[in-house]
């Protein structure tokens, strides 16, 4: 707040000689646009890019709620009682009948989100809304489907995904957050300390029913303890091999030179079955929202991989079988290139 008022008296040095609900309006939209930008700043470089940002406000504006409430009304589905507006919700399941306006004319947030719903799946036609909401709004999820319901919208074409909290581990310790007190940690300031690769590999290495343990010091090791490094080492030490190989006079793989029936080795198999199942861990993943698949499979795919490295020769002497295994690499080099980049997690050929 001190940051922001400091900002908008370089702006306008005379803020505190206007009136009262001008200064206010002005640090009202000066705050606004420019915690906005800061967000953006942080969700560009954490690589989560959004095609369109939406107002609440706008809905106000445009009478999007005024327009659905009456929807509402002529449906039977709201009435009055102590001054306040109530939607139905127990005629759709939800535990008791919510308010809509407040006895003092306030709208609450169900109303825009009502609205909102509305416009998305009437006006915008979507035919799947995915709502990614933290798991203390799971009792806000009979409502939202309710009303659906009840505007004649199929619940199901709502996804609702509530997420766990995440448990930050400092020095092996479980760092006390409070936004209240003012003690939280900022993604900007994670990513400044442990990087965005580690912190998006992390992130989505549990399924969003399990709560997350985030070890800062963990992420920050270049060790095979720390998961993001493990896999990208794998693709990175591939990378190395094409490189000693142009060194050795082999510029690229020649088909006519492959015979797959040279890799018998329980590594070689192991590793050849793995690649196989790559396409089905990719759909599975998106049919069930779950990205933790591909995680755990890259993980997988790289402990096999860095077993098979130490095992076998690569670069032999023998021609066929030293084109057949480079072609094997260059498949997990693929593999992990576009595994990583499913992830927004960069595939570095150097480490």
């Amino acid at each position: 707040i001190y940051d922001i008022a400091k900002e908008v008296l370089k702006v306008y040095p005379d803020l505190l000689k206007m009136s009262q609900e001008k200064a206010i309006s002005i640090c009202r939209d000066f705050a606004f646009n420019m915690i906005l930008k800061e967000i953006k700043e942080d969700l560009e470089r954490f690589r989560v890019i959004y095609d369109s940002w939406y107002s609440e406000k706008s809905l106000y504006e445009k009478g999007k709620i005024d327009k659905v409430l009456s929807i509402l009304k002529e449906k039977g589905l709201i009435y009055e009682k102590e001054g306040a507006l109530w939607f139905k919700a127990t005629a759709f399941g939800d535990e008791k009948d919510r308010v809509i306006i407040r006895s003092n004319g306030e709208y609450t947030y169900f109303a825009s989100d009502i609205a909102y719903h509305y416009e998305k799946f009437n006006e915008r036609k979507f035919d799947l809304c995915i709502n990614i909401w933290g798991i203390d709004h799971h009792g806000y999820v009979p409502r939202i489907k309710g009303v659906l319901k009840g505007l004649g919208i199929d619940p199901e074409r709502l996804k609702i995904i509530l997420i766990q909290m995440v448990n930050l581990i400092e020095k092996g310790k479980l760092k006390s957050m409070s936004t209240r007190k003012g003690e939280f940690v900022t993604l900007k300031e994670l990513m400044d300390d442990v990087g965005v690769d580690a912190i998006r590999f992390i992130f989505l290495s549990r399924s969003l029913e399990a709560g997350l343990d985030f070890d800062v010091e963990l992420a920050k090791k270049q060790s095979q303890e720390n998961p993001v490094y493990y896999v990208q080492y794998a693709h990175a030490r591939i990378c190395s091999v094409f490189k000693k190989a142009k060194e050795k006079g082999i510029e690229k793989i020649e088909n006519t030179k492959i015979n797959w029936a040279l890799l018998s080795g329980k590594e070689e198999i192991e590793l050849m079955k793995l690649l196989e199942e790559f396409p089905s861990v990719v759909e599975a993943s998106a049919l069930y929202f779950a990205p933790y698949k591909i995680t755990y499979y890259l993980l997988d795919l790289a402990k096999n991989f860095h077993e098979f490295y130490t095992n076998y020769r690569i670069l032999g002497e023998d021609e066929n079988l030293t084109h057949t295994r480079l072609a094997l690499c260059l498949a997990c080099k693929n593999v992990f290139k576009n595994g990583l980049e499913l992830l927004g997690v960069s595939a570095p050929e150097k480490m």
